[in-house]
């Protein structure tokens, strides 16, 4: 069954604002924090907030430019944009190239965003180069270049952009709400932009938007990670101290205009569709902000009236989302219906749902719960390095907050009545902007000529790029890496595989697990679905909590669990061993009530109706095709007969058989002991037992794909998605695997300092994103490039790609980019380490594929010993350019 999607996606709504007093906030020189946190405003106006987090020796640098889309000019809505975009095409004290090196010599971990009133450029780096980060940042402080000419190829890069999101429904539908619930201000259009205002914008109106916003008055930067402090703060002295400060024009203002309702009605190439009710909320400048965020979260819990439409059988999906500007807030509430279902029927419900909860009030329980879950998410940010950057940067520079604690303050002291009182003022179902999103099938897909032959594109080979003296340090190759990741691994007697990494910098546990599975060889013959059909009824709760005492039991400690093959669980350390309870009786002992059975196959067989008709499914189902032969496991897929034919007795025989701890790893990691570990552990999963021997979980050897090529027709869009695949013949093991990673790298990882970047969009602005991919587990290997482009483009891309792939098959790795290639492998070693998640992500991905757990710094090690030619050798034995199987998602041809 699908996921409930977000339509207002951060990158659309701009939704992470900023008060537009907090520039003009006076704050003290300095001010030490419990020895973690020290403040400082620079002569220039410069806010440097530096935070210790002793997770990895990692560090994150975040500027946040207090300008974004609101600032920009009449006529103009993707200034701000454009000019992020310009960020990376050099400065008079850094050339681009330069610029792209210095950020794959970090780690490649950097990117930018541009919200309504902030953009906002973050790098993630080892923290010994942290000086270097700065400096950088300082650079582009400076100036920006923004010629003409790199406008003109940049403007390429950036309507690929504009294409790619509006190829998408939901990216549309969004821009469509907004606008009516922002009308007549800043906030009715996105940071995005449009082609008809880029082609009419020019490099010198991209400069004098730099001069007037990008001051070091008009800036904060958030610095976090393993750091001393005081060192950190003086590093940022030195880097910006000298930028004089400078006037910054006066901001837009915003005068709200009552709300009209309206409505909204869209085709979508989604399998299913979307029923929608959006409101205003309050804004962060609002008193009344944090009581908004419970009721939204009040309205989405799963123990809500709109969350219990999907157990009904009325709706596939059912939530409420919503986010927040500084003088309004805003709030959605969406259901999804299947391919032929009634989605005005459905957006009745919704809306008379709540309306009910606006009229009578909501549970007193579920505030308490809402507030619980939200001050332990706050408590989580500790958990990245990165992650916890953004939410100071979120705090002071988009929200006008002094911490992010400002925000767990408020919610703290919200009330029932307080939730209540926003509800009746705000969830105004007269004034409610709607929308149905309904989905249409796709054209079957046809063979087509695919997008090779002739062009004569010839790929300028990568120049040693020569660092200013100040960036050296950078470009010396690391050492071999070491790791903080130290974990205990016990095996249970029943055969499940505890592995467990005490951290110390929050007071959480997290754990992650994986059960080995393959539906393509496990599911029986004739009962295709049932393995996604047992994924939807975990959710309905245990053999002894149905589905709202197995939700309420959640909320009471604060958890957040998903049970499945794949299993999660993260929850204050407090409540530790009871949601590690709560987990084993999901996964060992799941309700699959007759009931719920019966609803989740209808909503399954429905989903499918529309999912095999779906575009995206039949690009995807397209690709297996040509990659795979006939009768291949991973060919198999359910229809709504498969489904509808399925008992609940095939579920539980199928829950049986596949859910077993011999096959089982379980990850623990945060604020506990592997002696606590092991005891919760094996007290909740001591006593599950296998049956017989362990099942073939791995799919069968495959021969190298044949060229094929498929066109997909997509009504909604306007861009071509193509995606060239091939098998080749390695594993996960096979030491071509190495050499391969590393050529990927110069391919596409490392953004403008990358072959397929720098020749698809920056120096031809084809493209707006492009990434080689290398896929191997125990059996089979694949190999592909992805991008998306104008269709007329399309041709030239993959003739591009072609050169550059043969370019490497034909010819070594020059010194300089072999250099560089290892020393980003080298370096995101740390930088994988800067994420509880993502440490324990790793050390699941690692056990369940059989590889050593330090697998990362043994690689490392291997990389740094590789030569050209081992890569040359690797691409020419196992690359085939001119044998990729092509597919094509895109407009119907004429």
């Amino acid at each position: 069954m699908p996921t409930r999607p977000s339509i207002f996606a951060l990158a659309s709504l701009g939704l992470l604002l900023l008060n537009p007093l907090l520039a003009r906030a006076a704050e003290p020189a300095a001010e030490p924090a419990g020895g973690e946190v020290l403040r400082a405003t620079l002569d220039n106006g410069l806010r440097v907030v530096v935070v210790r987090n002793r997770l990895a020796p990692v560090v994150t640098t975040e500027v946040n430019y207090l300008a974004g889309s609101d600032e920009a000019p009449d006529g103009f809505p993707g200034m701000a944009h454009a000019q992020e975009h310009m960020m990376f095409r050099g400065s008079p004290g850094l050339s681009a190239a330069q610029l792209s090196h210095l950020m794959a010599l970090t780690g490649g971990e950097f990117n930018a965003d541009t919200q309504q009133t902030v953009t906002q450029y973050f790098l993630t780096a080892p923290r010994e180069l942290l000086a270097v980060a700065l400096r950088l940042e300082a650079e582009r402080m400076r100036g920006a270049l923004d010629s003409e000419p790199l406008w003109a190829e940049e403007r390429g890069a950036i309507e690929q952009e504009v294409s790619r999101d509006l190829s998408n429904p939901q990216y549309v539908s969004s821009v469509r709400l907004q606008e009516r619930l922002f009308a007549g201000t800043p906030y009715a259009h996105d940071a995005l932009g449009t082609r008809p205002s880029f082609e009419r914008t020019t490099g010198a109106m991209l400069k004098a938007f730099h001069d007037a916003w990008y001051a070091p008055n008009n800036a904060i930067l958030v610095i976090v990670g393993d750091v001393d402090p005081p060192q950190a703060l003086a590093a940022a002295r030195e880097a910006f101290g000298a930028i004089p400060r400078r006037p910054v024009p006066a901001r837009p203002a915003i005068a709200l205009r009552p709300l009209e309702a309206a409505h909204v009605a869209l085709d979508t190439d989604e399998p299913y569709g979307s029923a929608i009710v959006a409101f205003r909320l309050p804004g962060y400048d609002s008193p009344d902000y944090a009581a908004g965020q419970i009721l939204a979260d009040v309205l989405d819990s799963q123990r809500s009236d709109l969350s219990a439409l999907v157990p009904q059988g009325k709706a596939l999906f059912a939530g409420f989302g919503g986010g927040a500007l500084p003088a309004a807030g805003f709030g959605y509430a969406m259901a999804g219906f299947p391919q032929g279902g009634d989605g005005d029927a459905l957006l009745k419900q919704v809306r008379a749902i709540v309306a009910r909860y606006a009229k009578e009030g909501v549970p007193a329980d579920l505030v308490e719960a809402s507030k619980r879950h939200e001050v332990a998410d706050a408590e989580f940010q500790r958990n990245s390095i990165s992650g916890l950057a953004a939410a100071w940067s979120q705090a002071l520079a988009v929200e006008g907050r002094a911490s992010p604690d400002d925000d767990v303050a408020a919610i703290r002291r919200v009330t029932v009545e307080d939730v209540d009182r926003v509800a009746r003022q705000y969830l105004l179902d007269d004034r409610a902007i709607t929308a149905v999103l309904t989905p249409r099938p796709s054209g079957r897909p046809a063979a087509s000529r695919g997008f090779g032959g002739g062009e004569s594109f010839a790929p300028a080979r990568a120049e040693a790029v020569e660092l200013p003296a100040w960036a050296r340090e950078a470009e010396r190759l690391p050492p071999p890496p070491t790791s903080r990741v130290h974990p205990t691994v016990v095996e249970l007697p029943n055969g499940l595989r505890l592995i467990v990494q005490p951290e110390s910098i929050s007071r959480t546990v997290t754990v992650q697990g994986q059960v080995r599975s393959n539906p393509g060889l496990q599911e029986p013959p004739g009962k295709e679905g049932v393995a996604e059909l047992l994924g939807g009824l975990f959710s309905y709760g245990t053999a002894s909590l149905d589905r709202i005492a197995f939700q309420k039991a959640q909320d009471d400690i604060g958890a957040e669990l998903e049970a499945g093959p794949r299993f999660s669980l993260r929850v204050p350390s407090d409540g530790f061993e009871r949601g590690v309870e709560l987990l084993a009786g999901d996964l060992l002992h799941p309700a699959l009530p007759a009931a719920g059975f019966a609803v989740a196959r209808q909503e399954l067989a429905s989903s499918l109706a529309g999912r095999l008709r779906s575009p995206g499914y039949l690009s995807r189902r397209a690709l297996r095709a040509g990659l795979y032969p006939a009768g291949d496991p991973k060919l198999r897929q359910a229809t709504p007969a498969t489904v509808g034919a399925l008992t609940l007795d095939d579920v539980r025989a199928y829950h049986a058989a596949v859910f077993r701890p011999d096959l089982t790893t379980i990850v623990v990691a945060g604020q506990v002991t592997p002696a606590e570990a092991l005891r919760v552990v094996e007290a909740a999963f001591g006593a599950w037992t296998a049956h017989g021997e362990p099942p073939a979980t791995d799919d069968p050897p495959v021969p190298p794909s044949r060229p094929s090529a498929s066109a997909v027709p997509d009504a909604s869009r306007v861009q071509a998605e193509v995606t060239l695949a091939e098998t080749i013949g390695i594993t996960r093991t096979d030491p071509d695997y190495d050499r391969l990673t590393l050529g990927n790298r110069v391919l596409s990882g490392a953004f403008y300092a990358s072959r397929l970047y720098r020749d698809l969009r920056e120096k031809a602005g084809l493209v707006y994103t492009v990434d080689s991919f290398l896929e191997a587990d125990r059996t089979r290997g694949v190999f592909g490039v992805a991008y998306a482009c104008d269709p007329p483009k399309a041709a030239r891309a993959r003739a591009m790609v072609e050169r550059d792939l043969r370019d490497l098959q034909r010819t070594p790795l020059g010194p300089a980019e072999l250099r560089l290639a290892k020393t980003l492998l080298v370096r995101s070693v740390p930088l994988s380490e800067a994420s509880v998640e993502a440490v324990a992500g790793g050390l699941v991905s690692r056990s369940v594929e059989g590889l050593p757990l330090d697998e990362p710094v043994r690689a490392a090690r291997r990389y740094l010993q590789m030569t050209a030619e081992e890569v040359r050798d690797a691409f020419a034995r196992r690359i085939r350019p001119a044998a990729f199987v092509e597919v094509t998602l895109g407009p119907p041809g004429p």
